[in-house]
Formats: structure tokens, C-alpha cells, sequence
């Protein structure tokens, strides 16, 4: 057995607290490698399928955009596939970054773990290389003495167990700990490598959208050819008001699911905002979401400049260059992050009290559903449409829709 040499006295103590005092380290060691039982293995194949899932979709509009560049080439339809896929394309660019930010995390973490249990272990390799030295300079009398230092029958037997299990559990713990540094650093390969396949996704996804950048030259001569015919403006005019009927009902369904929350709720814990201050107070107060831009298309009953008809605009319609910023005009949450063909990429900002914003024609979105947002954050860059380079921008309270010219700054827009 591998012990220092006993001594009466003092060296007795002195030996019952080192032993005492390399049993509580190794307790704190175990209890600190069971916080790291945990494998991503799991969460990174379930990534992996939504990956899979975003490719397949991705392919399906490659398909159908072959299709319909074969039958007919300026039509809306073909003008939607175009967007469709753009916007999964990003979505899949941006799942992949934030699965490369979490292997390195986990890579990072491994690294970590396994420089603490290298700690740990040269430590108790050091404890070894004493006990050897002890027994080398004195002998292997040293367990002996110990067993005939006992002052009674009942100390001998305990001391004799004592050290029977010490010396094989250190030994048995010092495996353990060999056996997991092992296994940490198998995994650290696992996830360099799954790094570096990740890395080779990026670049493979970010090539397909350099190729789809080149799809988006076709698509301005789409949209260009489009513009010349007025059936496709009257048709236009269909969709959008389909589409205003189906933003309706989002909003319906987010009051619905409001008034729901609201009722599990104690008055203390509701979030309502007292009347008097909050987004209601800041009628004619409100910021711009875009800070330049030209006001073409007013609340209401407008004629189009095109057809000539009378048609209703639930906001209002801002000309910016193609990706000017876009903020949210008061403090709110995200609830909604949509897509509609005549409004492209959308944002539904909650702001309490039946209030909401909603931003659509956006090009890239940089916030997420449920994300908290403060006045003047940016929620996304501006877009394009049929009708040109805008933005459009509507306000609602509960179902109502009202007009944004009377909650917006006097002020207004620099370039209006």
C-alpha cells in the first residue's frame, strides 16, 4: 500500500487530515464532473433535420422556378418563387451561423473541462509520486506501524479497513477521471470536425446565394417587364387586398391569444399599460421607422398612378433606396414574423394595449418572434415591390386601423 509513514503525535494529526482533506477533493472532483454529463449530440442532429428540411424546400422552388421560366416569364407568380426562395435561402444561412457559434461554444466549454480534469489529475498524480517517495526513504513497514500503533482490538480492525479502502479507491478514482479526460477529448475531436463540416455548409450555402444574387438580376428584369403590363398592376390589386384580408386575421389571432394570456394572469401580474401613458401617449410623437424617405402613398382611399382606380390603404407607403434601415417607432415585443406576397417579409411589433406596428417589404430581418425591442431598434432593412423601393408601414388598435400620418412626427421625414 502506497501511505506515508505513521508517526505518534503530531504526525498522527497530520496524516488524518491529509487523508481527510483528499477525500473532499475528490468528492468536490466528482461532483464537478457530473455537471458535464451533458452531450449536444441530440440538439445538433435535431438542427441537422431542420437543415435538411430548409434544403429540400429550397430545391422545390429551384424546380418550380425552371417550370415557370419554361411557360411563361412575367408573372407574379413567378415574381413569388423568386422571393419564397430568397427567404428560406437566408433563413437557412443564418440557422447554419447560429449552429457554427454553438459548436465553437461547445468546443470551447470541452476544452475547458478537459484543462481543469488535467489539473485535477496531475494533482493526484503528484499525491502518488509522495507516496512513493515515503515509501522508498522508509520502507514498507509503514502500514504496520500504523496497524500495531492501534490502541485497541476495534482501532486495529478500522485502521486495517481504513486502508485496504483508501488506497484501491484512489486508485479506482484516478482511473475514473483518466477514463473521462479520454472521453472529453474524443468529443472535442468530434465537434473540430463537426466544425469544420459546418464551415463547408456556410460555404456552400453561401455560394448557392451569390448564385441566387444572379437569379435576383432576372428578377429586376422580372419585376421590370411586370410593371409594363396593367393587367399584372390590376392583379396586384387582387392580391394585396387578399392580403390585407389575411393580415386582418393575423392580428385577430394575436388579439385572440392576448385576451387569452391576459385571463391567466392576476392584476398584478398583467402587463397592461395604464391608459395615459405608454404608445397611446405618444400620438403625434411617434418616430419615423426610416429616417429619409419620400411619403407616396397616404391612409385611406387612394387613386392608383398606374390604373387610375380608387383603391384603400391600410398604412402608408414610404419610397427609400433598397436596404435602408428600418426601426421600430416605440418600445414593444416581436409577435409576428410573416411573409404575404404583396407585402413580402413582415414585422408585427406588439406595443400593449391593443397597439401594434406593422413593417413590411423588407429585405432582412434582424430580430426574432418574441424579442424585446426599445424605440429607434433596428428591426430589418427595407425592400422592394412591385410598386418600387418601399416601405410599408400600418398601426392598429385591437382591430382598428389607423392613420400613421396622426401618430407620426410633425416633423415627418427629411425627404418627404
Amino acid at each position: 500500500m502506497f501511505l506515508h509513514r505513521p508517526a505518534t503525535g503530531k504526525g498522527s494529526a497530520t496524516l488524518n487530515t491529509v487523508s481527510l482533506n483528499c477525500i473532499v477533493i475528490l468528492l468536490l472532483i466528482f461532483q464537478h464532473l457530473s455537471l458535464f454529463s451533458y452531450s449536444p449530440i441530440d440538439d445538433i442532429k435535431k438542427k441537422q433535420s431542420q437543415l435538411e428540411k430548409l434544403r429540400k424546400e429550397i430545391e422545390t422552388y429551384d424546380k418550380k422556378i425552371n417550370e415557370s421560366e419554361k411557360k411563361e416569364r412575367a408573372t407574379l407568380d413567378l415574381l413569388t418563387i423568386y422571393d419564397r426562395q430568397s427567404v428560406l435561402i437566408k433563413k437557412l444561412i443564418k440557422n447554419l451561423h447560429e449552429r457554427e457559434t454553438t459548436l465553437k461554444k461547445d468546443i470551447d466549454e470541452t476544452k475547458r473541462t478537459i484543462n481543469e480534469l488535467g489539473g485535477q489529475l496531475r494533482y493526484l498524480k503528484n499525491h502518488y509520486a509522495n507516496y512513493v517517495t515515503t515509501i522508498y526513504k522508509n520502507g514498507r513497514t509503514y502500514d504496520l506501524e500504523l496497524l500495531l500503533a492501534a490502541k485497541s482490538f476495534n482501532q486495529l480492525l478500522v485502521r486495517s479497513e481504513y486502508l485496504k479502502r483508501f488506497s484501491s479507491q484512489r486508485k479506482e478514482d484516478l482511473n475514473k477521471i483518466d477514463t473521462k479526460r479520454s472521453s472529453y477529448e474524443e468529443q472535442n475531436i468530434l465537434l473540430q470536425k463537426q466544425l469544420a463540416e459546418q464551415r463547408l455548409l456556410i460555404d456552400e450555402k453561401q455560394k448557392e446565394e451569390k448564385r441566387l444574387t444572379g437569379k435576383l438580376k432576372e428578377r429586376k428584369k422580372l419585376l421590370a417587364d411586370i410593371r409594363k403590363n396593367k393587367k399584372n398592376y390590376q392583379r396586384e390589386i387582387e392580391r394585396r387586398k387578399q392580403d390585407a384580408r389575411e393580415l386582418e386575421q393575423i392580428i385577430t389571432k394575436l388579439i385572440e391569444e392576448d385576451r387569452k394570456k391576459h385571463e391567466k394572469l392576476s392584476k398584478k401580474e398583467d402587463e397592461l399599460v395604464e391608459p395615459g401613458v405608454g404608445f397611446a401617449a405618444k400620438r403625434g410623437r411617434l418616430r419615423w421607422p426610416v429616417a429619409n424617405g419620400k411619403l407616396a402613398s397616404r391612409f385611406g382611399l387612394q387613386k392608383h398612378p398606374t390604373l387610375g382606380t380608387t383603391t384603400q390603404n391600410t398604412g402608408i407607403d414610404i419610397v427609400v433606396p433598397m436596404g435602408t434601415d428600418v426601426h421600430v417607432v416605440a418600445d414593444g415585443e416581436i409577435s409576428k414574423i410573416h411573409w404575404l406576397p404583396s407585402f413580402g417579409n413582415l414585422i408585427i411589433v406588439n406595443h400593449k394595449n391593443g397597439f401594434r406596428t406593422v413593417y413590411a417589404h423588407l429585405s432582412e430581418i434582424f430580430v426574432n418572434e418574441g424579442d424585446k425591442v426599445n424605440e429607434g431598434n433596428r428591426l430589418g432593412k427595407s425592400g422592394d415591390s412591385i410598386s418600387g423601393s418601399v416601405l410599408h408601414f400600418e398601426i392598429y388598435k385591437d382591430r382598428e386601423k389607423l392613420d400613421p400620418e396622426l401618430w407620426l412626427r410633425k416633423q415627418s421625414l427629411s425627404q418627404r
